[in-house]
């Protein structure tokens, strides 16, 4: 299965860690030159070079996905530094406290969809604006096993990740027959800072977790990002509109 990414540009957002960063790292040994978008910016130029210092094609691009304009332009400096967009991982995203439903608040259930959903919908906006013009490329959106499933407490979270894969399905429809597959990536709990941060302030989550986890342990980042190429890859080329569960059985249960 040929996974090369010679002579192809990957964008991908969420980049300064977890995830992202695992995915960003993986395109650039591929042999992509890749652009690296976070809202923490000191922290994305920082992987950027490194990546760079390892001899890789690579930029760091700070930017807010909940902001319109700032997708915007992180595309435009994405194709005017490269020269084009072949593969585009919509990764970024932020968790939310457990909270009752009848206490969740307005405020942080807007917090958690402009960032999860609506920033999907703004970067796949503007990504497709130069996939078109290309008539190609591949474009996998960052769900979770909370888009496939519900649990308690988590009702804004799950909202969010539900959404992107509404998103992603209709777009795959639209833009299959014009060379561009859309899929999402639905990753069950993963060791990156965002769950240990979780984790840290709930002392029983392990525990829970691990009584979840068939295969008895959390995910790696890796094992994301192997999926994200494989999905952007001609590997996946019949591949359309997927959610791709990567939770360690988690869902099958």
């Amino acid at each position: 299965m040929n996974l090369s990414f010679e002579n192809k540009v990957a964008l991908v957002t969420g980049a300064a860690s977890g995830i992202g960063l695992a995915t960003a790292r993986a395109f650039a040994e591929a042999g992509a030159a890749v652009a690296l978008a976070d809202v923490s910016g000191a922290a994305v130029r920082s992987a950027a070079e490194d990546l760079v210092a390892a001899g890789r094609k690579a930029i760091g691009i700070r930017c807010d996905v909940a902001v319109e304009a700032e997708v915007a332009a992180m595309v435009e400096q994405t194709v005017s530094t490269f020269g084009r967009l072949d593969a585009a991982f919509n990764n970024a995203g932020v968790q939310a406290p457990p909270s009752d439903m009848a206490d969740e608040t307005a405020e942080e259930f807007d917090r958690v969809n402009a960032i999860n959903l609506r920033g999907v919908w703004a970067c796949m906006k503007h990504e497709l604006r130069h996939m078109r013009e290309q008539a190609s490329g591949a474009i996998v959106n960052c769900s979770s096993l909370g888009g496939l499933v519900g649990l308690p407490g988590r009702a804004a979270y799950h909202a969010s990740k539900h959404g992107v894969i509404g998103l992603t399905k209709s777009a795959a429809l639209e833009y299959a027959p014009r060379g561009i597959r859309i899929n999402a990536v639905c990753p069950g709990t993963i060791n990156t800072p965002m769950v240990a941060n979780m984790l840290e302030k709930q002392a029983d989550a392990m525990k829970e977790i691990m009584r979840d986890q068939p295969i008895g342990r959390l995910g790696r980042p890796e094992e994301i990002a192997s999926a994200v190429l494989w999905l952007c890859g001609p590997g996946a080329s019949f591949v359309i509109g997927h959610a791709l569960a990567v939770d360690g059985g988690y869902t099958a249960r």
